[in-house]
């Protein structure tokens, strides 16, 4: 089953690499965070406040690869974790098709940001995460 979620905190600190997205329930007080590099954390919040550059960056030119050729973002949803790394699935619609398409949770929510796409996550996720 999927749950919906929400992009509830992002977390940055440019002294390290590594940044934290916390991903929350929407109708319920499960939470986890999810590690992510500098790079995809910027794009994010970057995205999440409209902020638009001179040329399109990397999920900006994704976002408008899929646009362009008819496609329309469903969904995100974090299908998986092992050993301490999560999967993802970026939902589209193209035509009469439903594309899934593997992908780092990190681009994923870097290209979602800021886009009215819904985020789930799969119920064994908060399972194996004892949430």
């Amino acid at each position: 089953m999927e749950i919906p979620v929400e992009l509830s905190k992002i977390i940055i600190n440019e002294e390290v690499d590594q940044q934290v997205v916390v991903l929350k329930e929407l109708e319920g007080e499960r939470s986890f965070p999810i590690v992510i590099g500098i790079s995809e954390i910027l794009a994010v919040d970057r995205r999440i406040k409209g902020i638009t550059l001179p040329r399109p960056m990397t999920h900006d030119l994704l976002e408008g690869v899929i646009k362009s050729m008819g496609g329309d973002i469903e969904k995100l949803v974090i299908t998986d974790i092992e050993n301490h790394t999560f999967y993802a699935s970026l939902i589209i619609n193209l035509d009469e098709d439903t594309i899934d398409i593997d992908s780092r949770p990190s681009d994923a929510l870097a290209l979602v940001a800021g886009l009215d796409v819904p985020i789930f996550v799969d119920e064994n996720v908060f399972l194996k995460l004892k949430l």
